[in-house]
């Protein structure tokens, strides 16, 4: 973190601050009609748990031990599910994007590869963005053609309820999600400058302090369509075409968004949510 209001040239003798750094990695398979891990590998400031008991498939749960994210930190997470396997990747609580010093940025990459008939659920808590934060994210994702994927990234710009003002911060997110080597989603977003003012805008959040994308590519995403839109109702959109259903969601704050958000990823998931959603 940094002084807000020193001189640049006060800023750019500070000595250079301790950063984290985190790779995880967890592959699974299916084994007589169960997903068995077959690799689990985790370094730095990334752990990975494998809670017991928890269906369907199998379930890991990822931390960051340093507490959040400011600029100059590099976390790399990587999951693989094999032919018939089905995986479900969430974070033990909400990442935090701290503020960052001048010119950094904090890093996070995710890869997730889904092989013949299996199945990867990405669902990570809320990403919540401090005043002065930094944060790139990328998901990519490779998949077979019948393979299924639910993915969300869910955001809030400070807590309303604890005072948390964000009038200035940076956020870019994008997504390539290929199936059978094809390019099928693609999206990008970036949030510069003073983001208090353009969330405020018509065509943003209307001054909403939260937002979320899911996306569901699988066999059955367009008939999926109509039970999620009568879900979301009026608060959100949602669309399908090509295999794949989009769901947009806007909202004052994070227990609005909530709201709104678990019935939809229950309901795609046959009305069980990881543990860590509910604690």
């Amino acid at each position: 973190m940094y002084a807000a209001g020193l001189p640049s040239e006060t800023l750019a003798a500070l000595p250079p601050q301790p950063r984290a750094r985190g790779v995880g990695r967890i592959n699974v398979c299916e084994d007589g009609g169960a997903t068995r891990l077959v690799d689990l590998y985790q370094q730095g400031s990334s752990k990975i748990l494998v809670p017991r008991g928890e269906a369907p498939g199998l379930n890991a749960v990822l931390l960051n031990t340093a507490g959040g994210i400011t600029g100059g930190d590099r976390f790399a997470w990587s999951a693989a599910a094999g032919e018939g396997a089905r995986l479900t990747l969430s974070t033990q609580a909400a990442e935090r994007a701290y503020r960052a010093q001048p010119g950094e940025t904090g890093e996070i990459k995710t890869t997730l590869s889904i092989g013949d008939g299996a199945r990867v659920d990405w669902l990570p808590q809320e990403t919540i963005l401090y005043d002065g934060a930094a944060l790139s994210r990328r998901l990519t994702v490779e998949m077979a053609p019948d393979a299924a994927l639910l993915a969300v990234e869910p955001v809030i710009f400070g807590r309303e309820a604890m005072g948390e003002e964000v009038t200035r911060a940076s956020l870019t997110d994008q997504w390539r999600i290929y199936r059978d080597g094809r390019l099928v989603h693609a999206e990008a977003l970036r949030l510069a400058g003073p983001v208090r003012d353009i969330l405020a805008g018509p065509g943003t959040l209307c001054g909403g302090r939260a937002m979320a994308t899911v996306i569901y590519i699988a066999p059955d995403a367009e008939d999926r369509l109509g039970p999620v839109r009568a879900i979301v109702g009026d608060g959100a959109a949602a669309s399908a075409w090509e295999g794949k259903l989009a769901v947009r969601i806007a909202a004052p704050d994070g227990a609005a968004l909530r709201k709104a958000l678990i019935p939809v990823l229950m309901d795609l998931r046959g009305g069980v949510l990881p543990r860590v959603w509910t604690m």
